[in-house]
């Protein structure tokens, strides 16, 4: 019979810490016990959670400074596309669409017209960047969006998401309980023989 008592305690280690994860996402909705209420973690504090969550991705993961800079950083790349399509128009769509016009225009012309734009888009460019992210940060509000986001996932979803998450992690703490069960009922075992 004391033989039995690591597989019982394995038994009610896993068992508890399965109930434990479960109580994470259920009940869902609050149940009144009389004297107090139960209600999973995650479904009580569903809204809290969400805040938090949209907190820590704009000040850890994400901010709006972070996407400033790198929009600043693509104004290499802008201009670089920006001065290949003004190359495009003026050297081939000008001649396709008035071969008229190109003929009397010297290329000398065309050449201080190409060059009159492309210093045009040196100017502008930054310009246009900075107000861009000067407006997108006054708009952008990674945390509020994150947080309604997360706000308007049903009790169902978030479980969903995340059990999808940490399917491993609940495991090996189910796992665990049932290990550390076993070794607390071994040595239970050993001391009720002495």
């Amino acid at each position: 019979m004391n033989y039995l008592f690591p597989f019982i305690a394995a038994l009610i280690g896993w068992f508890t810490n399965y109930v434990a994860i479960r109580m994470l996402f259920h009940p869902k909705e609050k149940i009144n016990l009389g004297f107090f209420e139960i209600q999973g973690i995650f479904p009580k504090r569903h809204k809290a959670f969400a805040e938090k969550l949209g907190k820590v991705v704009a000040q850890e993961l994400i901010s709006t400074q972070d996407i400033k800079e790198k929009m600043n950083n693509i104004d290499g790349e802008v201009k670089t596309l920006i001065q290949h399509h003004i190359h495009t128009v003026l050297d081939e769509k000008l001649k396709e669409a008035y071969p008229a016009v190109v003929m009397y225009v010297y290329n000398y012309l065309i050449r201080q017209f190409k060059d009159v734009m492309l210093k045009e888009v040196e100017t502008l460019l930054p310009l246009v960047v900075t107000a861009y992210t000067q407006n997108m940060e006054k708009s952008l509000d990674i945390e509020t969006t994150i947080a309604n986001r997360i706000t308007s996932f049903s009790s169902d979803k978030l479980e969903e998401l995340l059990r999808t998450i940490m399917k491993k992690e609940f495991r090996f703490v189910e796992i665990v309980g049932g290990v550390l069960g076993f070794f607390i009922g071994w040595i239970h075992m050993l001391l009720g023989k002495w």
